[in-house]
């Protein structure tokens, strides 16, 4: 199988390298190509391989804008360091995606998955269809404002002035920077899917918060962090146990 890896970390992508000759000898890594830019060129200038790993973050852009400038008909297996609305979107159209650090276990049953699908599951087409709608779901514009009630009137609320989300006695709230709250007609699981994940992160069942409503980040009971949010006297924000590493690597992006 001739593979090409699209990755921008070096060290990532000779990891995925030795770890691809582990699982299968037969797989032939043609080549090693690290933006947006450079994999059009490898497109233009090479023959298709049959599997591509691609990593979503490049230095120069998001890597599906490398699907808008060449045409590629090959099947992709996503490589991420956990994009919560993009894996939504791959359960959703059944791609498969690796989250790094990539594991020798899940690498070799997302090469058998492949392996499956060509063989007797819907066929490469249907695989090509299902990345374009991925792209479609991932290029989507996210939600920039809101309409309130307050009293008999209507008002909107812009996303940027918006704190943090919370649900209290089956009611969502939003609290603004002005350290008001605001009732929403949705649910915080409606929420994840309009809001930019880059933005807001949904730390817990009650909670989705914006990086710039966390004043501190304490160390909390059973490996969990209790977070101390501006406009909320709350003294039990805390993020769920299941969530803390990838809280982490959302903050640090």
């Amino acid at each position: 199988m001739r593979v090409l890896i699209i990755e921008d970390e070096v060290q990532a992508a000779a990891r995925l390298k030795h770890l691809l000759q582990e699982v299968n000898q037969d797989i032939q890594v043609i080549g090693t190509v690290d933006s947006v830019k450079s994999s059009c060129k490898w497109f233009s200038e090479n023959p298709a391989p049959e599997l591509i790993f691609m990593d979503i973050h490049l230095g120069d852009g998001i890597s599906f804008e490398i699907f808008e400038q060449v045409k590629i008909n090959v099947p992709v297996i996503f490589t991420t360091a956990y994009d919560e609305y993009a894996l939504k979107a791959f359960k959703v159209n059944s791609i498969d995606y690796l989250l790094k650090p990539i594991d020798q276990a899940d690498l070799a049953a997302a090469l058998n998955k492949f392996s499956q699908l060509i063989s007797n599951g819907p066929g490469i087409n249907t695989v090509i269809g299902n990345i374009n709608q991925v792209m479609n779901l991932l290029s989507r514009r996210f939600k920039e404002r809101f309409v309130i009630r307050v009293g008999e009137h209507l008002r909107t609320i812009e996303v940027k002035d918006i704190l943090f989300f919370f649900s209290q006695d089956k009611t969502t709230f939003c609290t603004t920077a002005d350290k008001r709250n605001h009732i929403l007609d949705f649910t915080l699981d409606q929420l994840e899917g309009m809001l930019d994940p880059d933005q807001f992160y949904r730390i817990s069942r009650k909670y989705l918060v914006s990086s710039k409503a966390i004043s501190d980040i304490l160390a909390y009971s059973n490996s969990r962090l209790r977070l101390v949010l501006s406009g909320s006297d709350d003294k039990d924000v805390v993020v769920a146990r299941e969530r803390v590493q990838h809280f982490k690597e959302w903050l640090d992006r």
